[in-house]
C-alpha cells in the first residue's frame, strides 16, 4: 500500500471536498491526516491518504482539474511511523496590527529554542493580525521562550500567549 500526500488548491466553490473524497474513496484510499482551509476566497487542502499508487490518484483527479480551476498534486511519502512528538505542546497566540515580519520573527523565536511549529493559521481582520500556532516545545523550555518572546514581540509592537495546549483537543 502507498501513502501519499495530496494538495488541491483553487479558487473555492461548494463540493471541492466532497469531490476529492468521493474520488478517493472509489479507489479504495483511506483518509488518515487532513487541513482543509479557506483563504480569501481559494481553497487549500493537504492530506495524507493509504492505499491506492500515486499515479492512479494523479489519474482520478485529473477530471477535477480539467477546467483550470483546481491544481491537485499528489506524492509518495514515508510513513513516519508511531513516534511521540519531541517535547510538550503548547499553543503561541499572537495578535497586533498587521506588518510585515510577524510570523518570521516569532516562529525564529520558536525554532532558535528547539520548538517545532506543528500547525500555525493567520488571519488579517482590518487592521488586526492574528497568529495561532501549536508548537512543540523541548521539557520545561517554556519559561525561558516566553521571556524571548516577550523581547521580539515588544519590538514588532504585538501581544502574545503561550500556553500549554489541551492534548485531549482536536
Amino acid at each position: 500500500m502507498s501513502e501519499l500526500a495530496i494538495t488541491v488548491i483553487g479558487r473555492d466553490r461548494p463540493g471541492i471536498v466532497a469531490d476529492v473524497a468521493e474520488v478517493l474513496a472509489r479507489l479504495g484510499a483511506n483518509l488518515t491526516d487532513s487541513t482543509m482551509t479557506r483563504l480569501r476566497g481559494h481553497f487549500a487542502m493537504t492530506l495524507i491518504c493509504v492505499g491506492p499508487t500515486a499515479v492512479e490518484v494523479e489519474a482520478a483527479l485529473t477530471p477535477l482539474a480539467a477546467d483550470g480551476q483546481l491544481l491537485a498534486t499528489v506524492r509518495a511519502v514515508t510513513p513516519d511511523g508511531t513516534t511521540a512528538p519531541a517535547g510538550e505542546p503548547y499553543v503561541l497566540a499572537v495578535h497586533g496590527a498587521d506588518r510585515m515580519g510577524i510570523v518570521a520573527a516569532m516562529t525564529r523565536v520558536v525554532a532558535e529554542s528547539g520548538g517545532n511549529v506543528t500547525d500555525l493559521s493567520t488571519r488579517l481582520a482590518g487592521s488586526l493580525y492574528v497568529v495561532v500556532a501549536e508548537v512543540d516545545l523541548p521539557l520545561g523550555s517554556a519559561d525561558d521562550l516566553t521571556g524571548r518572546l516577550s523581547g521580539v514581540a515588544a519590538g514588532l509592537g504585538v501581544g502574545f500567549s503561550l500556553r500549554p495546549a489541551d492534548p485531549d483537543l482536536l
